[in-house]
Order: C-alpha cells, then sequence, then structure tokens
C-alpha cells in the first residue's frame, strides 16, 4: 500500500495536468492562409498523386476557392504515372545486427518475396559509385553517401538530391541488386525523407531506399570498419513499393478576374499533392495557402488591373515530365501570360526577391523593390528558377519570373518526412509570406504596360 498522502496525489495530479496545455498546443494561427494550410492538413492529411486522398483535396480545394470568391473555378484532370507505397523495413544483418529507419523512394520497384538479403557496399560519394566497374555490384546492394548541408537559399538540394535521383540508375549500371542512400535532409533526427528518383531508359529499375541520417552515420561507422580489416556488412532488405500507371490526377484553377481582360494574366502557383509519411503542411499546403491568400489581399482597395490565377498544381511531387505544371501548360498555352511565379519551398520567412523583367520594366520592378524593402526583403543578383508547377508555361511563353526567397535552413530537416505537420508552420511567418506576395502582386497586377522577360 502506497504511503503517499492521498491529498498530495491530488494536489500533484492537479498540478501536471494544468502544466500540459502550455506545452502541447501548438501555435494556432488566422486569416485566410492559415484557414488554408489548417484545413488541408487537417481535413485530408498526406495527399499522394493518384491517391484518393489527392482526389478528395481537389474536391476540398475547389469548394474552398469558390468560398473565397474566386471565379472560373475548375477541376481539370489528367492520368498520370504514379507510384504505391507498400510494406518496408531493413536492418543489417552484418557484422552487427542493426534496426535500420528506411523508406523507400518514389519509382522503387519491390525486392523479392521474402525481402532481400545481399552483401552491402560502401560508397562515400556518387563519384565514387560511378568510378566503379561495371557488373562488380552484380548480387549487392550499394550504400550511397553524401553530405548535405544547409544552406539559407536551399541550394544544396541540387548537388546533394543527385544522389536521390540518379544514384539508383547508376547502382543498376554496376550490376546492384538493390540501392540505399543517405537521406537528402539536414536533419539529425531517425526519420529517413523519401522522394522520387527516376531511372533511365536505359537501365533495370531496381530497389531504392533511404535511410535517416543517424542509420547513414551507423553504415558509414561499420563501413570504416570493414575497411580495416572488420567483417563486411550485409542488409535484409524488404521494399514494396510499385509504380501505379494511369493514376487520377487533375490541377485546380481558379481566377480573380481583372479590369482588363484583354491584358496577359499573372498567374501563382503551388502544389497540391504530397508525399505520404508527413500531412504536407510545409511541402506544399503552406505554398497554396500563401498564394491563394495574397491574390485575395491584392484586391483590397479595388479591383487589380489583370487576372490573377490561382493554380494548385497535381502530382508535383512525382510528375515524371513536369507533371500538373506540364498540363496546365498544355491546356492553357493559348492562353496570354505575362508573369508566373511560385510559392513551393515552405513557410519560413521571404528575405529575398530575384527578378528576370525586360529592361523597360525597371520602373515596375523599382516599385516592387520599394514595397518590399520595409519588410527586409532585398534584391538579390542570379537567376530565377520559377519552380516546377510554372516552369513549362514560362518555357512556352517566355514568361517574365519574380522569385521571392523564403529562408530554408530548416526547411530540409523536415522536407518529405513524418515531420512535414502543420505544427512547424509559424503563424506569424506564414502571414509575412503573405504580406510579401501581396506586396508583389499589388504592383505587377497593376501594370498597364507590356510585361517582357529580361534577355
Amino acid at each position: 500500500m502506497s504511503t503517499f498522502p492521498a491529498f498530495r496525489a491530488g494536489l500533484f495530479a492537479a498540478a501536471f495536468t494544468a502544466a500540459v496545455p502550455a506545452f502541447a498546443t501548438p501555435q494556432q494561427g488566422s486569416g485566410v492562409a492559415w484557414d488554408i494550410v489548417e484545413g488541408l492538413t487537417t481535413e485530408i492529411g498526406p495527399r499522394m498523386a493518384g491517391s484518393e486522398a489527392e482526389a478528395r483535396a481537389r474536391d476540398w480545394g475547389s469548394a474552398k476557392l469558390k468560398a473565397l470568391g474566386f471565379q472560373n473555378v475548375r477541376v481539370e484532370e489528367f492520368k498520370t504515372l504514379a507510384w504505391q507505397r507498400g510494406p518496408e523495413s531493413a536492418k543489417l544483418t552484418a557484422p552487427y545486427a542493426q534496426p535500420l529507419a528506411i523508406t523507400a523512394l518514389g519509382f522503387s520497384v519491390p525486392t523479392p518475396k521474402g525481402g532481400l538479403k545481399a552483401p552491402l557496399v560502401y560508397f562515400p560519394t556518387l563519384a565514387a559509385l560511378e568510378a566503379a566497374p561495371d557488373g562488380s555490384l552484380k548480387g549487392k546492394v550499394a550504400f550511397i553517401d553524401h553530405a548535405m548541408r544547409a544552406a539559407q537559399d536551399g541550394s544544396g538540394y541540387g548537388p546533394y538530391g543527385n544522389v536521390r535521383r540518379q544514384g539508383p540508375s547508376v547502382a543498376s549500371r554496376k550490376g546492384a541488386a538493390g540501392v540505399v542512400i543517405r537521406s537528402a535532409g539536414t536533419d539529425s533526427h531517425r526519420n529517413p525523407h523519401t522522394g522520387v528518383t527516376v531511372f533511365a531508359k536505359d537501365v533495370q529499375p531496381i530497389p531504392a531506399g533511404a535511410v535517416s541520417n543517424p542509420d547513414a552515420d551507423l553504415i558509414a561507422r561499420t563501413a570504416a570498419r570493414t575497411a580495416a580489416g572488420g567483417k563486411p556488412m550485409a542488409i535484409d532488405l524488404t521494399l514494396e513499393g510499385k509504380p501505379f500507371p494511369d493514376a487520377p490526377s487533375g490541377n485546380v484553377v481558379a481566377d480573380l478576374p481583372g479590369r482588363d481582360p484583354s491584358l496577359p494574366i499573372i498567374v501563382i502557383a503551388c502544389h497540391l499533392d504530397s508525399w505520404d509519411l508527413g500531412t504536407g503542411a510545409i511541402d506544399d499546403a503552406s505554398g497554396c495557402a500563401i498564394v491563394t491568400a495574397a491574390a485575395l489581399a491584392a484586391q483590397q482597395g479595388g479591383q487589380a488591373l489583370r487576372t490573377i490565377r490561382v493554380l494548385w498544381s497535381g502530382n508535383e511531387e512525382m510528375g515524371i515530365g513536369g507533371g500538373g505544371g506540364a498540363v496546365y501548360a498544355r491546356m492553357h498555352g493559348a492562353e496570354p501570360h505575362a508573369v508566373a511565379m511560385e510559392s513551393d519551398f515552405g513557410a519560413d520567412k521571404v528575405w529575398a526577391a530575384k527578378f528576370n523583367t525586360a529592361a523597360e520594366n525597371k520602373p515596375m520592378v523599382d516599385k516592387v523593390k520599394a514595397a518590399l524593402w520595409p519588410m527586409g526583403i532585398v534584391p538579390h543578383e542570379g537567376e530565377t528558377e520559377g519552380g516546377a508547377d510554372v516552369a513549362a508555361i514560362i518555357k512556352a511563353q517566355d514568361l517574365a519570373v519574380i522569385d521571392l526567397g523564403q529562408d530554408g535552413m530548416h526547411y530540409f530537416d523536415l522536407h518529405h518526412t513524418p515531420d512535414d505537420t502543420l505544427d512547424k508552420v509559424d503563424p506569424a511567418a506564414l502571414q509575412q509570406n503573405v504580406d510579401a506576395w501581396t506586396a508583389v502582386l499589388k504592383v505587377i497586377a497593376n501594370e498597364p504596360g507590356v510585361i517582357g522577360k529580361g534577355q
């Protein structure tokens, strides 16, 4: 029998209960942008391309945009090659028995029934794998390491992401039965980062997965012992995901008509689909929230001169050939556009702006810079990127582009992981994005002259 007095137990329980909400309740925002990101992540959640959830998200988005006052709201469906996740697991079986936190990469093919049990060969870089003799990995699993580091502009994702995008094809060319990579991420959590890999046409697709950074560290340490004369490594790998051809997807498109319908439109984009490990809060419900709220806010004080079109693109994450952005360009390529912009880098604050506009648009650009300056957002040199959801229409019509660069120091801690959830969205930073986008749109959507691309 406990000798702890009952009244003391009651006081302790009451004090503990009172303290919990202060630590357990995440920040809550308000306004159009918060309502969208909160609604998508709560009412729909993960939105894999081709899935029933992505279809529900399209219906949800269509209803939301209509309720907000957008016009010509439509869902433009298309078929696409997608991918379905299956059961997945991995463990080192030699020289030490160790479980591994793993996730399959999109377009991985399944391991054999009962899993793939094979020697594991360590490569410190993608270049080291490329240098391996052809056929040297027959019957083996390749492990590809790298050293991605955080950068404010996210520039590390290009070169280090190639381990995911190209590594599995290279491993297949070397004869590998499977491939495992260090996740393309900058965190130290035991969360693997998924993402798509596209097998080259001349190679046989193989099972492909990514382990968390701590597990990649474990493999690297073990490989060093093997290189120093220790026992070789072996892995037991199960990845049952498989491609999903002719999957249903679609774009949600909506307009805020301008006062002069003869002027080329402004298109601002995000992507509606997400990976399945988290709920797609930063990638890219936040982007859809930002562009939609900004389009509405740009009408405050009067209808804009030009039509502002919002594109919530489908199948961006696995879209071979451009996904929903490419479909949009095919369907709307005959409609004159002036500027294309995209938000797809989370919800941290905007800190930089880049411009690709014609020399004669300098007065317009100067107005944009002046509007952003009080927010601490300054112009930067360098090429504009546009983004996957607008790349095709930019190319088709040689459009002007404005990039609003967000702080990416922590984006790849969360990107494509189970941690991509609503609690990671700071309401104040989200609203700062809306304010920045609104400032830009108020200028460019009311520009009466020709808006052109720089040379």
